[in-house]
């Protein structure tokens, strides 16, 4: 799958919420603002038990489909994992790997989430590969220390071909699920220094158009004056995705300040 930073990239992790009926009724009601959000890549990202109805509601819509996770073997006796081919036939185009919280409480390293990237490429998934610094980082300065051996880790041995299949996403730790967003200039910062990082690593073709998206407290009143922002391609949305009104008028108001800013 080839992907582009021409249009804003928006994803919705909805992380351990929703059963199957109200996930159908959540991608019902996105499906039918669709043909509004076309300016936009627009992907949901449920958990395993639903993707296969998402999927089946979703079809025919430029709404896709991407998981939570993923592990790095195509079968085998890993009880309780789900493979690249499996989330294929479910219907997943994206997966994300390595975000915060398989970091914090499932022992995600550097180093699985590099398997992870692997694994996804393998099988045309799309990985969505996150990286971030905790509150405490951030406070005794190592934030670009933090983000830059996370980069350098998940990609290792991946080079410029891979590189374009890939989609990062900025998470400062410290502002998921608290309310707290990065500024958008400190947001912007980060994410200058991550397209700084991948120019050196890629070159600078490969830099200007890697899509790297903020995550971290999205909302529908923040969405314009981070995407304004010129390294900002888009946002990894997490409670404010439940709900198909504001994940719509997050869309709306990336789509806005993108055009705004081309």
């Amino acid at each position: 799958m080839t992907i582009s930073n021409e249009k804003p990239f928006i994803a919705g992790n909805w992380k351990m919420h929703k059963t199957i009926p109200e996930a159908v009724e959540m991608v019902k009601a996105l499906k039918e603002a669709s043909p509004q959000l076309t300016d936009a890549e627009l992907v949901v990202i449920p958990p395993y038990t639903i993707l296969s109805e998402v999927k089946k509601v979703i079809e025919g819509s430029t709404v896709q489909l991407g998981a939570q996770n993923l592990f790095w073997e195509e079968k085998g006796a890993f009880t309780g994992e789900i493979s690249p081919p499996m989330l294929k036939d479910a219907g997943c185009q994206y997966a994300t790997i390595g975000h915060s919280e398989r970091r914090q409480y499932f022992g995600e390293t550097n180093e699985t989430v590099n398997k992870k990237v692997k694994a996804a490429l393998a099988h045309e998934l799309t990985p969505i590969m996150c990286i971030g610094e905790s509150l405490e980082e951030r406070e005794k300065g190592k934030t670009m220390e933090k983000v830059e051996t996370q980069i350098n880790s998940g990609l290792d041995g991946l080079g410029k071909e891979e590189m374009r299949l890939i989609v990062i996403a900025y998470e400062p730790i410290w502002a998921i699920g608290t309310g707290v967003t990065a500024t958008p200039s400190q947001a912007e910062e980060v994410h200058s220094f991550i397209r700084e990082k991948l120019a050196e690593k890629y070159g600078n073709e490969i830099a200007s158009y890697a899509i790297i998206l903020y995550g971290g407290s999205v909302k529908p009143d923040n969405t314009y004056s981070l995407l304004k922002k010129n390294n900002i391609n888009g946002a990894l949305v997490g409670g404010a995705s439940l709900e198909a009104d504001s994940f719509i008028q997050i869309t709306k108001e990336a789509i806005k300040a993108y055009k705004e800013k081309k």
